[in-house]
Order: structure tokens, then C-alpha cells, then sequence
């Protein structure tokens, strides 16, 4: 039985999906909240599994207390609002589905049925959820300060030495590509991978995107692409032609394995404020591959790679950042930029072009 809180201000409408959830035998409704404060403290208190929000609400925007929910105590939440113009982007904030709330001439049976289709295909996600379900609560701020000065005060900063030893490459190892993103990414990697050829380096991905929703990602990027891509398993071989997204709880790394490489999860602190930390990926694929590398910083907040693709560049591997007119947020790829650590800056569109042209040797 999967746990739900719903959030919304319309007490019919908490009624209506109240009676309309339970009676999907998988699912009960555990608390009903009026707005995101109510919420917060209903989270906290019930620990639900999943959490449906209403876009228009009072005293916060329901998105916007989806992105605080996501940032600071990721969970399976499913949108339902009468804004179906904005149910595209809400995906991108986190969501894990979206439902119109029904139009005139809409019977609730019909409403009923879509609300039970949605829940229905999202238990298994739900079952990985609670299996790793966050023991400890985390506040979900409910201001509207912008990004909440990236968490300061919640957590110190962690430099990746403290997590993996600096262990540079002597000699180029074989090829492979690390991508790192976070604000905008999810967009901006479906934008690039709809342009990859096949037969590139086995390309290895950290997007800061919350636990729950890396694989449903992966499974995004694969059916738009001729590349092959996978959330990432501990253990897994690297393939040409195949790319693999660091989990949303999990920091990605690779190692040797005889002529090989494969992939080495690490479950510990974040780093850069972040796991999967984009600096530990980085700093994982100098050590292993060194030179033989290629690097690609993209939008995203905060400084979270610039570190690692420093360490990179310094190694002669072949780095580069995307433009700021491109970016969603001109943060990493800026970090990146000012600590010297990046050959080429290009646009957004340019970049499949350049992982192509790195595979056959074009670029350095």
C-alpha cells in the first residue's frame, strides 16, 4: 500500500481526489493539506510516498514549492492542475506525472480513470522509493528566496579529496566522454543526444536530478537517441555506444577492471553540495582515463565540476563548457571557465558536433 498526501486548496477537490485515490487498492490517502506550509508539516509528520500538488495555490505557487520539495526532500510527486499549458515544464522541476484536472463535460469516471492510469504506472518507482526511502526528514523551506542561497547553511561543502584520492592518469587511457549538468540539463542533454551518432566512447553522465527519477531519465534520453543509455549499475562494463546517468542518489565513478572499465557507485557525504557530484565523476575519469578523456560542462548552479575538469584540462584531456546565451543558468560552465579549465566554449547546438568530432580524433 503506497501512502499520498494531496495538496490543494479546493476542498471539493481534495474530496473528490481523496475518494477517487482510495479507491485504487494500492493507494491511500494518509492527510489532505490546503497549501505548501500545511504541506510541509504533513510531510514531515506522515512521510508519505507520494504527494499530489495543485499548481495555483495560496500564500506559494504549487511549482515552486515542488522545486523546494525536490532540492531539499526529493520524493515521487504527481501534479494535478487545470494549467495544462505548464504540464510539460513541470516534469523538468522534478514532477514524476502530470494530470489536467477535467474539463467541462469531463465525467469523474473518466477522471477517476486517468488519475488511476497515472498512479497505477508509476508503482514501480514507487516500490524503489520505499525501499530507500530517506530516513531522516529534511525542512522544505517554504520562502521564496532564490534557490535559498544554494542551501547555505544546510551542509558544508565537501572538496572531492575527502571523498577520492587524487590519483591522476599517467598515460591517456582509452577514450571516454563525462557530461556534467544540473539547472536546465534534463532539456539541454535531450537536445544533445537527439544529434549523436553511434560508434562514440562509452559516455558517462552526472545530471543533479533526485533519486527516483534517473532511471525514468535515462529511459527519456534512450528512446530519443541511437546511443544506448541506462541509469548506471554498480559493476557495469563501459560500451562504445552506450551511456550511462549517474542515479540520483549515488555518486558515479569508474575504475579498471583488466582491459575494461567499469562503473564503481559510491554511496557517501555529497560533494560540491551534491550527489552525484559532477567534481567526483570528473575527478574519477582523470584518474582512470587522464588525457584520453573529454570533458563537457553544461547550465547548471553553483560550481559543482569545476574542480574535476580543472584536474582534466591540467591532464591534457580535452575539455569544453557551453556558452552562456545557451545556458539556462551560466553557473558551472562559468566556475569552469574562470579557474582555467576549458579549451573550447560552444553552444548548446554545437556540442553533439564536438563529442563527434572528439570520437574520430578531430579534437584535443
Amino acid at each position: 500500500m503506497y501512502t499520498v498526501i494531496v495538496i490543494d486548496d479546493s476542498s471539493s477537490m481534495r474530496r473528490i481526489l481523496k475518494d477517487m485515490i482510495n479507491n485504487i487498492d494500492e493507494f491511500e490517502v494518509i492527510a489532505e493539506a490546503v497549501d505548501a506550509f500545511d504541506a510541509r508539516e504533513k510531510i514531515k509528520k506522515y512521510e508519505p510516498d507520494l504527494v499530489t500538488i495543485d499548481i495555483n495555490m495560496p500564500k506559494m505557487d504549487g511549482v515552486v514549492f515542488l522545486r523546494n520539495l525536490m532540492r531539499l526532500h526529493a520524493m515521487p510527486a504527481v501534479v494535478i492542475s487545470g494549467e495544462s499549458v505548464r504540464g510539460n515544464d513541470i516534469f523538468d522541476d522534478g514532477a514524476v506525472g502530470f494530470i489536467p484536472k477535467p474539463e467541462t463535460g469531463e465525467s469523474m469516471l473518466s477522471f477517476g480513470n486517468r488519475i488511476k492510469e497515472t498512479l497505477m504506472s508509476l508503482t514501480f518507482l514507487l516500490k524503489r522509493y520505499t525501499l530507500k526511502k530517506p530516513k531522516a526528514q529534511v525542512e522544505v523551506k517554504t520562502h521564496n528566496s532564490k534557490e535559498n542561497k544554494q542551501n547555505s547553511g544546510i551542509e558544508q561543502k565537501i572538496h572531492p579529496d575527502e571523498v577520492l584520492a587524487k590519483l591522476p592518469a599517467t598515460f591517456p587511457g582509452r577514450k571516454v566522454i563525462a557530461i556534467g549538468s544540473s539547472t536546465g540539463g534534463v532539456d539541454a542533454l535531450l537536445k544533445v543526444f537527439t544529434k549523436l551518432e553511434a560508434n562514440l566512447p562509452p559516455i558517462l553522465i552526472t545530471q543533479h536530478i533526485p533519486y527516483g527519477f534517473s532511471n525514468s531519465f535515462a529511459q527519456r534520453l534512450n528512446s530519443n537517441s541511437v546511443i544506448e543509455v541506462c541509469e548506471a549499475k554498480d559493476g557495469m562494463i563501459l560500451h562504445n555506444s552506450c551511456a550511462y546517468l549517474a542515479p540520483g542518489n549515488m555518486h558515479m565513478t569508474i575504475e579498471k577492471f583488466g582491459s575494461d572499465y567499469r562503473i564503481k557507485l559510491l554511496d557517501t557525504v555529497r560533494v560540491s553540495r551534491h550527489k552525484p557530484s559532477v567534481d567526483i565523476l570528473f575527478r574519477s575519469v582523470n584518474n582512470i582515463v587522464g588525457g584520453g578523456a573529454m570533458a563537457v560542462i553544461m547550465t547548471g548552479m553553483g560550481d559543482d565540476g569545476s574542480i574535476g575538469i580543472k584536474e582534466l584540462y591540467d591532464n591534457n584531456a580535452y575539455t569544453i563548457a557551453q556558452d552562456e546565451k545557451s545556458c539556462v543558468v551560466f553557473g558551472m560552465p562559468a566556475k569552469a571557465i574562470e579557474a582555467g579549465a576549458i579549451k573550447d566554449v560552444v553552444s548548446l547546438d554545437e556540442i553533439p558536433e564536438y563529442i563527434i568530432e572528439f570520437s574520430k580524433g578531430r579534437r584535443r
